[in-house]
């Protein structure tokens, strides 16, 4: 992905912007800034329907046939003229067959005649309506429809067409296909469709205490497993993108030199997870500032504070938090709507959010939206939440055990027992 001009003077527009300020940045102006700066990859390829699943569209779809292609029964039963109905008695017709998916009946039904008829079987000719079996029995040929079997004229009688027109336009560039949309293409006759080539994201961890999970190696003193580069991977994959795991860079000058350089060249995206603070240790920020453009460090974000946003060469740079569970909440929070929008999807709705009463007080400071761990859940007939016992932007499994985020926006304090808040579900966070 090539750094277009208008990325170039976005970057330069905002930098030099009166009400800029890279220092104190909300969460909703930190997303606002990377999405002006946001140009989707244009690539396309053609590949086949088995593997689309996640893929977003590069192409509006046509139907060039109506789907049903035939009028059909919705349920087993018989088919019947409406006219033929005595209304509130019974009425006795004539069996002449029957028709059955995929083999339909070869004649017309006429005046006092019906159809034994099977569900999606073709309508036949002469027939307008279907009265299911149930309200039905038959003796020696004749059917026996019961008093107010049939209420209305072309009971479950689908038509040609009802779902799908010919000529309607059913996706139109920048869906992204899931498991429904794949069976709609397939139901059109489709068998390969045109989409976005998948993003590069490269990522890798920063830190000389850090050691890859997996390795023989018993851990040294103040060495630690490298739990964000597993969690960023799960994460871009369940975003459909093609993840490039770059492995643990040790904190040195050059080693992270190369890595960014390494991944800027071979990436779309570059995601770096520790090192973002100002430490003695962190360089990437200054080396940032000599390889590429950055256009803040840190935004009014808990868990999450720390978090570089800018370009590298022509990749973007997303710069997150160590600490595991500050980096999954600037991922869900800043990082996944980006990626999704660079992917070509359009439009990127925003996670659900909703209310629920809270089951315990909640401790916060004005100043910062926070992200804080719940789990919600439905009692008497009302959402509630409980935060999670632990909120440290260390304990990671405060993600494992709770299933929202309860927000708290930037302005407010610490909340009571029984307060009303906004809960952001997790799964409402994963792919669209």
């Amino acid at each position: 992905m090539n750094t277009s001009p208008h990325t170039l003077n976005t970057l330069s527009a905002i930098s030099h912007a009166t009400d800029y300020d890279p220092d104190s940045m909300s969460v909703d102006k930190a997303r606002d800034v990377i999405h002006q700066c946001l140009e989707p990859i244009c690539s396309v390829e053609r590949i086949r329907l088995r593997e689309a699943l996640g893929r977003v569209l590069a192409e509006n779809i046509v139907s060039t046939i109506a789907v049903p292609g035939f009028d059909n029964a919705a349920m087993d039963g018989y088919a019947l003229r409406f006219t033929d109905v005595t209304p509130h008695q019974e009425t006795r017709l004539q069996r002449i067959g029957a028709s059955f998916a995929g083999h339909p009946f070869d004649g017309e039904v006429s005046a006092g005649q019906c159809l034994r008829i099977f569900t999606g079987a073709m309508m036949p000719r002469g027939a307008d309506t279907v009265v299911m079996q149930e309200h039905t029995r038959e003796e020696n040929g004749t059917v026996i429809l019961a008093p107010n079997a049939v209420t209305a004229n072309e009971q479950n009688h689908r038509r040609a067409g009802d779902d799908i027109a010919p000529g309607a336009t059913v996706f139109t560039h920048g869906q992204r296909l899931h498991a429904q949309e794949l069976g709609m293409l397939a139901s059109l006759g489709i068998a390969e469709v045109v989409v976005y080539r998948k993003l590069r994201v490269a990522f890798f961890s920063t830190g000389d205490e850090l050691v890859s999970s997996g390795d023989h190696a018993a851990l040294a003193a103040g060495q630690i497993y490298d739990s964000n580069r597993y969690a960023l991977y799960g994460m871009l994959q369940q975003l459909g993108v093609e993840p490039i795991d770059s492995g643990i860079v040790a904190d040195q000058p050059e080693a992270l030199e190369a890595a960014l350089t390494s991944a800027a060249a071979n990436a779309d995206v570059v995601i770096t997870t520790g090192g973002v603070s100002v430490g003695e240790a962190d360089f990437i920020k200054a080396m940032l500032a000599r390889l590429g453009k950055v256009l803040f460090w840190k935004i009014a974000m808990k868990p999450g504070r720390p978090l570089a946003y800018g370009m590298l060469g022509n990749a973007h740079f997303f710069g997150l938090p160590g600490n595991p569970v500050s980096a999954m909440a600037v991922f869900y929070q800043i990082v996944r709507e980006a990626l999704l929008i660079l992917q070509g999807q359009a439009p990127v709705t925003p996670p659900p959010i909703f209310h629920a009463t809270l089951t315990a007080p909640i401790k916060k400071a004005p100043g910062r939206t926070e992200f804080q761990r719940g789990v919600c859940e439905m009692k008497e007939g009302q959402n509630v939440v409980t935060p999670v016992t632990a909120q440290g932007s260390n304990i990671l499994s405060s993600m494992s055990r709770a299933n929202c985020f309860i927000v708290l926006p930037m302005d407010s304090g610490s909340q009571p027992a029984d307060a009303i808040v906004e809960v952001q579900p997790f799964h409402g966070l994963l792919m669209e």
